[in-house]
């Protein structure tokens, strides 16, 4: 049990952090580990209402990869993957668009407004929130890339005290519909915003020298150093693109990149609202 005065130190150590951080914008993508764990995943709820009560206007972005798989298999579809990114044909991107928007999409904002009625649930395809094209040559393969981010949707709900609940989904200038990662998406929503913090919750402790030892994970890294760290094979397999996704949202405009762990319960508020954090931060 905390005594009296570890409680107050505690509250004195995240006052500077809440006074600097009130009235600017997180986008967190959430996705792994703690999408498909229950209680985990009602922590990252708490966590995000408590970001909202303290005056943080943060945005949730979401894939749901396990959930794909999960329907997929249940059709007698079989998930594939190259080079870590799902192949999406046409069938695929129904069972996609179906789990994403229709269920995992639900779900959350069912789950925070349940406590609050603050949330509200989008997918890129509303009031053409995000304007996607084919990121492949391929016509079988429906994967996206984001072109525009049609910000006056997302500033009407957070300056009305919402708080964004958006699925990686959106349609082309013709209406056809594509999936996009969801790192991809967090990254041109908080470019777009020019978000203060861009929170990527993922199933690992961040950054590490060795990927089997907690004790060498890297705190701080700027951009020049991840390159390094890239060619030394260091950085490497996922990661490569969780941090390419960072430095692009670093190079447009977002003060700083978080790869936490989603495993760890208020992974968020350790990392925002304390000195030490938990994950890796980069910065330019």
């Amino acid at each position: 049990m905390l005594s009296n005065s570890d409680r107050v130190q505690i509250l004195s150590e995240s006052l500077p952090f809440i006074q600097k951080f009130a009235g600017k914008i997180f986008v967190i993508k959430y996705g792994g580990a703690a999408m498909t764990n229950g209680q985990l995943k009602k922590k990252v709820i708490d966590d995000l209402l408590l970001l909202s009560y303290i005056g943080i206007r943060p945005i949730l972005v979401h894939g749901g990869g396990p959930m794909i798989n999960h329907w997929l298999k249940k059709i007698n579809i079989e998930p594939k993957f190259h080079n870590g990114i799902r192949v999406t044909d046409r069938d695929t991107m129904e069972v996609v668009e179906m789990v994403l928007v229709g269920k995992v999409n639900k779900d959350l904002v069912t789950l925070l407004n349940k406590k609050c009625s603050v949330a509200i649930g989008l997918s890129g395809q509303d009031g053409n929130l995000i304007t996607a094209s084919r990121l492949f040559d391929s016509q079988d393969n429906l994967i996206g890339k984001v072109d525009r981010i049609n910000v006056k949707i997302l500033h009407l709900l957070l300056d009305q005290g919402y708080i964004p609940v958006i699925a990686s989904v959106a349609n082309d200038d013709s209406g056809q519909a594509y999936n996009i990662n969801a790192d991809t998406v967090a990254g041109a929503v908080a470019s777009s915003l020019k978000a203060e913090k861009l929170i990527l919750l993922t199933d690992t402790a961040g950054i590490m020298y060795d990927t089997n030892d907690i004790n060498t994970l890297i705190k701080s890294l700027r951009v020049d150093e991840i390159e390094e760290l890239i060619q030394k094979k260091i950085i490497s397999g996922g990661m490569i693109p969780k941090v390419k996704c960072g430095i692009k949202a670093l190079q447009e405009n977002v003060n700083s990149v978080h790869i936490i762990d989603g495993r760890i319960e208020h992974a968020m508020l350790l990392e925002i609202l304390t000195l030490d954090g938990i994950g890796s931060m980069l910065s330019l």
